[in-house]
């Protein structure tokens, strides 16, 4: 009887420790197989700018080249041969879009520099009509700013006397073609118009004579003192007009194939803040300037308003175009990075 009861204890016991164990079973395997079937964690070797895959960085956070974050690079991802991948979403984001290269004919600025000189073109030489002296002077010195019409000198001419003497005896006569060729002798003197009509009109020899300005300008030249004899057609003064100016560009020979004649020149001065002159070149100089080697260009400029004067310096931009199309794209593709230029290739495929 004890024996009996002892194996169903037994029995019991192997039961409910086989449920026990089967229960304990039931449980742990689902969370295995929850833990086998959760992805380890990826291995990250380094961060990088998709803008410039070549440059590696051993932290997260904002590309010091583009605006931008970095992304990471996973062990066992495989790398592009320098390509980039920029989403849809990032494309949008930083503005970017894409042009196609096309040949055209650039015209690149150039800056240079250049100096005001006067037009020669415009030089006016005033001289004495005929033997006389200078009995009064107006101006006196050389550099004096002078208006068109104005009295520069007086000369008194003795040798006209005898002429115009000889001129109001004819007209006396009344006979018209002696007359009218003694005026043409008068004429053939160098006497002006102003002073035969001033012989007819006073009945009276005219032996002085006002040496006037013939044009705006300024007196580059004064050849005479006051109370000097003079010969016939001695220099009397040289006068320049500032009404067109010339800036004389000096040029590398670099840039000697962009510029040509017909470019139009920008130019400013610091005498004349704010306030540009335009201008076109008309001749490129034969000269190479000894000291510097470089080359020089003319430019023809109005200066009606005579702001620019001989010997100031100016800053010049000019459009210096290219000699045949070349392969181009807009500026702001290019990635410069101080030791490089960058252009991306946009594939189509992001």
């Amino acid at each position: 009887m004890t024996s009996a009861k002892t194996y169903s204890l037994l029995a019991v016991a192997i039961l409910a420790a086989l449920a026990a164990g089967y229960l304990a079973g039931r449980h742990s395997i689902p969370a295995q197989m929850q833990v086998s079937d959760a992805p380890a964690a990826r291995k990250v070797l380094y961060w990088y700018d998709p803008m410039t895959p070549d440059q590696r960085f051993d932290k997260p956070g904002k590309s010091p080249f583009m605006d931008m974050d970095l992304l990471p690079r996973y062990a066992g991802d495989v790398e592009d041969d320098g390509g980039v991948t920029v989403s849809a979403r990032q494309q949008q984001n930083l503005g970017m879009r894409s042009e196609t290269v096309q040949r055209r004919i650039l015209s690149a600025p150039l800056n240079l520099y250049g100096t005001v000189a006067a037009d020669e073109r415009s030089l006016r030489t005033v001289s004495a009509r005929a033997a006389g002296l200078v009995e009064k002077l107006y101006v006196a010195a050389s550099q004096q700013q002078v208006k068109k019409g104005q009295k520069l000198a007086t000369l008194w001419i003795p040798d006209w006397t005898a002429a115009q003497q000889e001129y109001l005896a004819v007209r006396q006569l009344g006979d018209r073609s002696l007359s009218a060729a003694a005026r043409q002798r008068l004429a053939l003197q160098f006497m002006p118009e102003d002073v035969l009509r001033r012989v007819e009109k006073t009945g009276q020899p005219q032996t002085r004579i006002d040496v006037i300005a013939p044009v705006d300008g300024y007196l580059s030249q004064l050849a005479v003192r006051e109370g000097a004899q003079v010969s016939a057609t001695q220099p009397l003064f040289e006068l320049t007009s500032l009404q067109q100016v010339w800036i004389v560009i000096d040029y590398p020979p670099s840039a000697a194939s962009q510029i040509q004649t017909g470019s139009k020149v920008t130019a400013s001065a610091d005498s004349q803040p704010g306030e540009l002159f335009h201008g076109t070149i008309s001749e490129l100089l034969p000269d190479v300037d000894a000291v510097s080697r470089t080359l020089k260009a003319r430019v023809v400029m109005e200066n009606s308003q005579h702001k620019l004067r001989p010997g100031m310096y100016l800053t010049m931009a000019l459009d210096a175009v290219s000699q045949a199309p070349v392969l181009a794209i807009p500026q702001e593709a290019l990635i410069q990075t101080g030791s490089r230029n960058t252009v991306l290739l946009d594939d189509g495929n992001g």
